[in-house]
């Protein structure tokens, strides 16, 4: 895993010495930061961006994306989609394929907020009925090679046929939605590639359907990995459908998508996990109060990097427990020392976290609720 070597001076603040850990800490001023480099990325345009909030999770984030002019997202559960929606977005998409308990919550939602324009997903005809009369539009799902949801992207006769089948349920059809996550992995040359080809066919699948007299408003693709490859296609450039990204990981960044994405772009870490040495058993091994409950390990081991010490690498977790490895013995840090953690996989530790702690001008200015961790309830 590539170490984060940005200044750790730069992320220090007044009073992290009084903050009970392991601590979520979210930086407003690299947030904009972020937030600017995307659409910096998007030629200025915040209406092609459609964020995935369950990065964001906070509302006091959604609500800062919106002050940028970004008013369109995606998101995976039921309890994101009201707080985006209480966050005054414009437009939000429920990009998971909900089962039909929860469907009368989604239209509940949409309900409660006339204002904001509330999509789901579906991927087989089946799924169509059960929105009827819930006021919430529909988009396919499209696999465009993660092989996780959606009807192949090559079976244009199928889409078109779900296209027909929401229209004739009397629901709106919106377009076309597909996830680019697979081509995380690759080298950039054979990512973009892949990308543009899977969006050539989503392409081919738009026109088709709109052969068949229903319009296609939107094709929603992207995630943080293609963000870069989807800034460069132009397949869509005159079509009638407008084509949105969703990079979500952006808002706050970790080191995977640090890794994945250019350098250039001017990305920055924007939440970190602030954590306390708590043992020293070896000269070459401590352990912090950041196991898995705090940092998710669900990427892999390491978990994290160390800001600005790549002498310390994360060894495997276990509850509350993160042992570091010390590489120079000279440098070991001393108990109760505060380290700055930089997730691997920022989404899901964002989510092991209740508060977020707001850090601007290297001192703490607020403490915010995560407002959409978790799920609603059952019942």
């Amino acid at each position: 895993m590539m170490p984060v070597t940005a200044p750790a001076s730069a992320y220090r603040f007044t009073g992290e010495d009084s903050l009970r850990t392991p601590a979520l800490v979210v930086y407003p001023e690299r947030v904009d930061r972020n937030v600017a480099a995307t659409l910096a990325c998007l030629g200025g345009d915040a209406a092609r961006w459609r964020p995935h909030v369950k990065t964001a999770k906070l509302a006091w984030t959604m609500r800062r994306l919106v002050e940028r002019g970004v008013r369109h997202v995606k998101c995976a559960t039921t309890l994101e989609l009201r707080t985006a929606c209480e966050a005054g977005v414009a437009d939000a998409l429920l990009a998971y394929p909900v089962a039909p308990p929860h469907i009368p919550r989604v239209a509940a939602i949409a309900a409660a907020h006339p204002g904001v324009r509330v999509s789901a997903i579906v991927d087989e005809e089946a799924a169509v009925s059960a929105w009827s009369g819930t006021g919430v539009g529909l988009f396919a799902d499209v696999d465009v090679g993660m092989h996780r949801t959606g009807r192949d992207v090559a079976d244009l006769a199928g889409l078109v046929s779900l296209a027909r089948t929401i229209v004739g349920a009397g629901v709106r059809f919106r377009g076309l939605h597909g996830y680019d996550g697979h081509v995380s992995s690759l080298p950039a040359g054979q990512a973009r590639g892949l990308v543009h080809a899977a969006y050539d066919a989503l392409w081919e699948a738009a026109a088709a359907i709109a052969r068949a007299g229903i319009p296609v408003e939107e094709v929603v693709t992207a995630g943080t990995p293609a963000l870069p490859h989807a800034a460069a296609y132009r397949g869509f450039a005159n079509a009638d459908c407008l084509h949105r990204v969703s990079p979500g990981t952006v808002v706050y960044n970790d080191t995977t998508s640090l890794a994945e994405l250019p350098a250039s772009l001017g990305y920055a870490p924007a939440a970190l996990v602030l954590t306390t040495v708590v043992s020293r058993p070896t000269r070459d091994r401590i352990t912090c109060d950041a196991g898995h409950k705090a940092v998710s390990a669900d990427a892999g081991v390491p978990t994290c990097a160390v800001l600005d010490r790549p002498d310390l690498v994360a060894a495997k977790p276990s509850e509350e427990h993160l042992p570091l490895l010390v590489h120079d013995p000279a440098r070991r840090p001393a108990l109760g020392e505060r380290l700055l953690l930089v997730p691997r996989h920022v989404c899901p530790t964002v989510n092991n976290f209740d508060h977020a702690v707001l850090v601007a001008g290297g001192r703490i200015v607020g403490v915010e609720p995560v407002s959409a961790r978790g799920h609603d309830a059952p019942i």
